[in-house]
C-alpha cells in the first residue's frame, strides 16, 4: 500500500502546495532540457510528468522530485543527432531495464562508498551549474541558459548580455522574487514562499504590462496525453550495439545523481530512503517513459530542494507536482506561458544559495588537505564535465589518498624473547599500498636462527598482503632460517603454499579474523 505522506508534518496541504510550486518550476527546465537533447519540448514535458509520477509512487525516497535533467540531456544529444528520436526512446527503455537490474541486485548500497568530501563537492558543483545556467537568461539569447547542462555547453560563454531598461527590470523582478521567498516565511508559512513569489511577480508583470520574457517566449507547452508506442527501430543486434553504450552511461548517471540526491534529502529531513527501491523506481519510470514518448530522467536536486523547503515531505508532493504539470500541458498552457522567467530565475537563485554547502568554505583549513583537494576537484569536474565523471573521479582520488595515508601506518617492532628468538610485531594494515614498506623492515641476515612475526596488531586486507607474506617466507627459507607466523588468519595460511612445511603457523592465540575481502 502506498503511503502518500510520511508523517503528520507532511500534511496534505503542504504537499499539494509544494507540488504546485515544483510543477511551475519544472516547465521551463523540462522544455530547456528537451532542446539540449535535440527533441521537441513535449518530449521533455512528458518525461518530467511520467518519471516524476512513477518515482513518487514506487521510488525509495518520499519528497524527492525526478524528471528530465541536463546531466542526461547532454549525453542524449549526439544519439538523437546521429540516429533520431526513436533510437532515444529505445535507449531510455534499455536504460530503465539496467536500472531495475541494479536495484534487484541491490547495487544501490554502494552509494555508501561515496566519501563525504565527494558529496560536498557534488552539491557545490551542481549549485554552480544551476547558477551559471540562470546567468544565461541575462543574455539576448536567453534561452541558452536553460539549454546548458554544463559550463562548457554554451550558456554564459556565448551570450550577448542585455542592457539598459530590460536588464534593470529583469534584475528587479529577480530581486523581488528572492525577497518574497526570504521574508514571507517570517510572516506566515501557510503558503510556500516560492509559490507566493511566482504568483506575485506574475501578477505585477501582467498588471503593469511589463515587457519581460515569459515561459511562452521560450516555447509553447500545449499538448495532449502521452500515447503508448513501441520505439520504431529495427530489433536487431546492430540497434543494440548503437543504444547499449548510451543506455549504460545514462543508467549510471541517472542512478548516481538520484542516489546522491536521495542521501541529501535524507540528511535534510532526518529520515532514511531506500536506495535499492529508488533504483527500481527510476528504472520502471524510464521504461514507461520510453514507451510513451519521453526522454527519460532521474532525480533533480534543485526541484527536490524546492519541494523539501516548501514543506513537501510525502509522496503526495511528487505525485501532485507531476499531475499539476500534466494539467498545465492539457488545460492551462496559456496561463503558465505568462509566468515571467525572472520569477523562476529568482526561485533557482534561492535554490543555489540553499544547495551550496557554505560550511565547506569555513572548514577548508580544518579538514585534511586530501579531503579539501577532493572537495574542490569534484566541484570543478562537475562544472566542467558531468556528474558521473565527477563522482567517479572523486571516489578514485579519495581511495588513492586513503591508501597512500594508510600505507604510512605500518610499522614493525623488533625484539628478542626469552628463548633467543627474534620477534617482529607488526602494527597497521597490510595491503597493496603498504607491502613495500612492510618488506623493507625485514632483513634476514640480521635475525637469529628462529624468527617469529606476530600479526596480532595487524590485519591482512588483500591479496597483495598475502603475497608479501609469502615473499618474506621465501626470503627466510633461502637464508636457512625458520620462520613462525603468529595470529595469522586461516585465509592467509591457505595461500602460503610455496613456503611449505618450513613455515610454522601458530593458531592457538589466533584472534579469529579473516582477510577483509568485503569490508
Amino acid at each position: 500500500m502506498i503511503e502518500l505522506t510520511t508523517n503528520k508534518a507532511a500534511s496534505l496541504k503542504s504537499d499539494l502546495l509544494s507540488g504546485l510550486t515544483v510543477a511551475l518550476a519544472l516547465v521551463p527546465e523540462a522544455v530547456a532540457f528537451a532542446f539540449v537533447a535535440g527533441v521537441e519540448p513535449l518530449v521533455g514535458l512528458y518525461a518530467a510528468f511520467m518519471v516524476g509520477l512513477i518515482t513518487s509512487l514506487i521510488g525509495g525516497r518520499p519528497g524527492m522530485i525526478s524528471g528530465a535533467t541536463g546531466a542526461l540531456a547532454v549525453v542524449m544529444v549526439s544519439l538523437v543527432a546521429a540516429h533520431g528520436v526513436q533510437y532515444l526512446f529505445a535507449t531510455v527503455v534499455l536504460m530503465g531495464i539496467i536500472q531495475v537490474l541494479a536495484g534487484a541486485l541491490k547495487l544501490g548500497k554502494f552509494i555508501r562508498m561515496v566519501p563525504h568530501p565527494v558529496m560536498l563537492g557534488f552539491v557545490n558543483g551542481l549549485a554552480i551549474v544551476i547558477f551559471l545556467a540562470q546567468l544565461g537568461q541575462f543574455g539576448v539569447a536567453g534561452e541558452a541558459g536553460w539549454l546548458s547542462g554544463t559550463f562548457l555547453e554554451g550558456s554564459v560563454l556565448d551570450v550577448a548580455w542585455i542592457e539598459g531598461t530590460e536588464l534593470y527590470m529583469l534584475i528587479g523582478l529577480v530581486a523581488l522574487t528572492m525577497a518574497i521567498i526570504h521574508f514571507l516565511p517570517k510572516l506566515t508559512t501557510a503558503v510556500p514562499s516560492s509559490l507566493a513569489a511566482i504568483v506575485v511577480v506574475s501578477a505585477v508583470v501582467i498588471a503593469f504590462g511589463l515587457d519581460t520574457k515569459t515561459v511562452g517566449d521560450v516555447a509553447g507547452i500545449a499538448g495532449g496525453l502521452p500515447e503508448f508506442s513501441i520505439p520504431m527501430v529495427p530489433f536487431n543486434l546492430e540497434t543494440l550495439w548503437i543504444i547499449l553504450p548510451y543506455s549504460l552511461i545514462l543508467a549510471a548517471i541517472g542512478l548516481i545523481e538520484s542516489l546522491l540526491t536521495l542521501r541529501m534529502v535524507d540528511e535534510i529531513t532526518e529520515t532514511h530512503g531506500s536506495s535499492n527501491r529508488e533504483c527500481i523506481g527510476q528504472g520502471v519510470a524510464n521504461i514507461t517513459t520510453g514507451f510513451f514518448g519521453g526522454m527519460g530522467g532521474c532525480a533533480m536536486i534543485g526541484q527536490s530542494m524546492i519541494n523539501v523547503n516548501s514543506g513537501g515531505r510525502g509522496r503526495l508532493s511528487g505525485i501532485s507536482a507531476a499531475l499539476f504539470l500534466l494539467v498545465f500541458i492539457l488545460f492551462a498552457s496559456s496561463l503558465i506561458e505568462q509566468i515571467p522567467i525572472a520569477a523562476l530565475i529568482g526561485v533557482m537563485f534561492i535554490v543555489v544559495i540553499g544547495t551550496f554547502e557554505w560550511s565547506s568554505l569555513r572548514i577548508m583549513n580544518k579538514i585534511p588537505k586530501g579531503d579539501a583537494f577532493v572537495l574542490i576537484l569534484v566541484s570543478v569536474v562537475t562544472v566542467l564535465t558531468d556528474l558521473a565523471v565527477a563522482v567517479i573521479t572523486g571516489v578514485i582520488v579519495s581511495a588513492l589518498i586513503f591508501a597512500w595515508e594508510h600505507a604510512k601506518h605500518i610499522r614493525v617492532e623488533k625484539q628478542e624473547d626469552h628463548k633467543g628468538s627474534t620477534v617482529y610485531k607488526v602494527h597497521g594494515p597490510l595491503f597493496f599500498g603498504s607491502t613495500t614498506a612492510f618488506l623493507e623492515q625485514f632483513k634476514p641476515q640480521e635475525a637469529g636462527k628462529d624468527v617469529i612475526i606476530d600479526f596480532a596488531d595487524s590485519r591482512v586486507c588483500d591479496h597483495s598482503g598475502l603475497e608479501a607474506i609469502d615473499t618474506l617466507a621465501e626470503r627466510y627459507l633461502n637464508s636457512g632460517k625458520t620462520l613462525h607466523l603468529l595470529h595469522l588468519s586461516p585465509d592467509c595460511r591457505q595461500l602460503l603454499k610455496r613456503a611449505g612445511n618450513l613455515v610454522e603457523v601458530n593458531v592457538i592465540e589466533d584472534p579469529k579474523y579473516f582477510v577483509a575481502t568485503n569490508a
